[in-house]
């Protein structure tokens, strides 16, 4: 068996339109000699994605941490037998406030701004997906 060719137009266009069937956001694969990320447009157009917190708009007083691939959604490290962390809190540019995790496998949410974080955008346990607000950070004025 051959491996996929992930630089053939028709094989990229093929795995657009599986996804797209199949009703998923979008496919990433890293092998050593690059990645491929697909992302499907919905109704809103393209999504853009974003390993971190999105960037302040001119004028804005908030900033939302999206999910930067899909998997579940962890307000605190699973292993972490203590109580969650009360919201509001201020967090660093550099603080983890949570993570995505799938199987054993979890990916740090750095928090890209520093603030207090106020709300939660999503439920503890839930299933995200890729580019999804978990997060609204208050940035200072």
């Amino acid at each position: 068996m051959s491996a996929i060719d992930f630089s053939d137009p028709a094989t990229i266009a093929l795995l657009t339109e599986a996804l797209t069937v199949a009703g998923v956001d979008g496919l990433e694969i890293s092998r050593p000699g690059g990645q491929l990320r697909i992302v499907i447009a919905g109704k809103d157009g393209a999504r853009i994605s974003s390993t971190g917190a999105t960037p302040r708009a001119p004028g804005s007083a908030s900033a939302v941490v999206k999910a930067p691939m899909a998997g579940r959604f962890c307000v605190e490290h699973p292993a972490t037998y203590a109580a969650p962390q009360n919201l509001p809190r201020s967090v660093s540019d550099a603080d983890i406030v949570g993570f995505v995790g799938v199987g054993h496998i979890l990916h740090p949410l750095r928090a890209g701004h520093s603030g207090v974080l106020t709300r939660l955008l999503a439920e503890p346990g839930a299933l995200v997906g890729f580019g999804d607000p978990l997060f609204e950070i208050e940035l200072p004025s």
